[in-house]
Formats: C-alpha cells, structure tokens, sequence
C-alpha cells in the first residue's frame, strides 16, 4: 500500500479524502449535466452516489483515491480529483480524474489541483504512471494533459466511447 495522501494544500485549493459532509457537493458536481458537456450519458443522482461509495473503498483498500477539492479561502467544494489505482490493459497505472462545477472552469483550479495530486504520485507510487483517458472531443481536458507535460499515446476507445489517452513522462 502506498503512503497515505493526508491533506494536500496549494495556493488557492486545500485537496483532502471526502467527509460525509460533502456527498451532497460530490453528488451534485458529478450528477449535474453541465459537468458533462462531453459525456453522452451524464451520471445520475443515483450513480453518483454508488461512484462515491467505490470511491470510498479505493480508499480504504489504498490510503489515496479520489478527493475532494475545496477552494481555501471559501471553503466550498468545487470540484473532484485526484488518482486511483487501475489496470489499463493490464497495465498497473494510476488514473488522474478531475470534474469541476462550471463556476470554477476557466480558473487554473484542474491544473493546481493535478499538479499538487501528480507530484505526490511521483513520490508515493512511482512505480506506477499516471494516465489521463479523456473524451476525444474535451479539448479543455486534454489542454490540462498538455499543460502537466504529459504525453498523448494514442487515441482509441474507452469503455464504448472514443478517447485520447495521455500518460506522465519518466
């Protein structure tokens, strides 16, 4: 198992394990239409919530997962993120997720937030890379995979839908 991930704080955002007190924030960032313009088939109310709950298991089988990601100086949670442990086709890597309520986008908050959770990656699994599989048509997501320095390899599809899928350099 890896080192616990803790609290994570940059300059503007505090990334820490979810608290009961925010499902109704996560649930409502991941079930909202708007988070999804590029998704055909947003999550419910209902899969929200059951993302949450195996959310919660990554955690406690790994000591990291998923975040959630609160503006410091409001306090608010404004979006998910983080890395979970995967096999992409047999491959052991760590996934890198982010999902924002609209209000935040166009802020640099995806970018600080994946910095700060990449590099702890780097320290706490580096045995394992970080990979972005994002939407072929999400242009802002693949902007963050650049911005991060990783690279795009290839470009194929993901549980039905076709996608762009980037990893960390060495």
């Amino acid at each position: 198992m890896a080192p616990e991930l803790g609290e994570i704080r940059t300059e503007r955002l505090v990334l820490r394990r979810f608290r009961e007190a925010d499902l109704p924030s996560v649930v409502e960032i991941q079930s909202d239409p708007a988070t999804h313009p590029h998704d055909a088939f947003p999550a419910t109310t209902e899969h929200a919530r059951a993302l949450v709950a195996v959310w919660q298991r990554h955690w406690a089988e790994h000591g990291f997962g998923y975040v959630a990601v609160v503006e410091a100086g409001s306090g608010r949670v404004i979006g998910v993120g983080g890395v979970q442990a995967k096999d992409l086709e047999g491959e052991p890597v760590l996934n890198l997720y982010y999902r924002f309520r609209p209000e935040a986008w166009g802020r640099g908050y995806a970018s600080e937030m994946a910095n700060a959770v990449v590099g702890w990656a780097s320290r706490a699994v580096p045995e394992r890379p970080v990979v972005i599989v994002t939407n072929v048509g999400n242009v802002p997501a693949q902007r963050i995979a650049h911005k991060l320095g990783f690279a795009e390899y290839k470009e194929d599809y993901y549980e039905g839908v076709a996608a762009k899928f980037y990893r960390s350099r060495p």
